[in-house]
């Protein structure tokens, strides 16, 4: 199976800022020079899309630079590939959804959510009208579904929405076709017959009435129904072996992010024109500013990661893999609120 080969952007200049930058010593220690510590590079997975807004945010408004970080980042074509960079030592951290984290610590990998985007997934998985256009379907067998990549947050998504539908799973073909243009492409050619995808793309799809939707994760309310308890959505993660060598980067990452998060909360849609590149708009600017509206109030306030979240995220993803039992993942190492805490300070979020 072939998948778009990632890009790199890189952005961003370092900033003088970072030799003024304060924090606990208790936490940062004796640490290298900023012009040696400045450097991260982020791997993600289709940056395009809505789900990764705060992270584009932060490097369009110079908020990483701000905080003395030269930060790189690595696109990728669904999630799972951005973390494969990371474990490649293409990247140093990974924007992509928190239940990667989980999967790692039963590989034996430890992941740490440093700070919370989005507090659902913001997908929705949406079957084409044209080439699957049964109103009442009582089986999926033989569907082909488009998703990001495999072992994206959009295949897990998509597998525990069919099997909870009664559908076997190896009655279905998962298709990685991107995110953005390609997966729009992979379903108007007919090569897929469903996508699971993030928005502004279902957004628009929806529009022009060439999907119906099964399911939609892009609200609170949508989220609660399927998950039963709030569901994380995108973080900022990290190896562990990253947060213990570089505390400042760390705090100096999440402070951007938390920054991002407050600017999105009153935004406007003139805000939102003047920061993103055209390319993220799909060609249909009130599409995507439909879509921004809609998932909004899914977006986290301050970064924070809730109590009862990552033990919802378990519950879900323990579904499809019975090995991810509970007493077999230690929750609290897969997420910290230590960071953010003090990014709420200094924001005064």
């Amino acid at each position: 199976m072939t998948f778009p080969s990632s890009t790199r952007r890189r952005f961003g200049v370092q900033s003088a800022l970072a030799a003024a930058w304060v924090a606990s010593p208790a936490v940062l220690g004796a640490q290298p020079a900023a012009s040696a510590a400045g450097r991260v590079r982020i791997a993600v997975g289709g940056q395009s899309a809505l789900y990764y807004l705060p992270l584009t945010v932060a490097d369009q408004l110079g908020f990483f630079t701000a905080e003395g970080l030269e930060v790189s980042l690595h696109d990728h074509a669904g999630g799972a590939l951005a973390l494969q960079s990371v474990q490649a030592g293409e990247a140093d951290v990974c924007c992509g959804a928190y239940e990667h984290t989980l999967r790692q610590q039963i590989a034996g990998h430890a992941y740490r959510s440093l700070v919370l985007l989005g507090r659902a997934p913001q997908l929705a998985l949406g079957a084409s009208v044209r080439t699957w256009p049964l109103r009442n379907v009582s089986s999926f067998k033989g569907m082909r579904v488009g998703i990001s990549a495999p072992g994206s947050s959009t295949q897990f998504v998509a597998s525990l929405w069919l099997s909870q539908a009664g559908t076997p799973l190896n009655e279905v073909a998962f298709v990685g076709v991107g995110a953005g243009d390609s997966a729009l492409a992979a379903l108007r050619q007919g090569r897929v017959h469903a996508l699971c995808q993030s928005d502004p793309l279902l957004t628009l799809l929806e529009q022009r009435n060439e999907v119906r939707l099964l399911c939609d994760l892009r609200t609170l309310k949508g989220s609660q129904e399927v998950f039963g308890g709030a569901m994380p959505g995108a973080c900022l993660y990290a190896p562990q072996a990253f947060v213990q060598r570089q505390p400042r980067q760390a705090q100096a990452l999440v402070h951007a992010m938390v920054h991002a998060l407050k600017w999105l909360q009153t935004a406007g849609p003139a805000d939102l024109a003047r920061v993103l590149p055209q390319g993220y708009l799909l060609g249909n600017r009130a599409a995507y500013l439909t879509a921004f509206g809609k998932v909004r109030e899914t977006l986290s306030p301050d970064g924070m990661m809730p109590d009862e979240a990552p033990v919802t995220a378990l519950r879900a993803v323990a579904r499809l893999q019975p090995e991810l039992a509970p007493s077999k993942v230690e929750l609290g190492r897969t997420y910290t609120n230590e960071f953010v805490r003090r990014a709420k300070a200094k924001f005064s979020v």
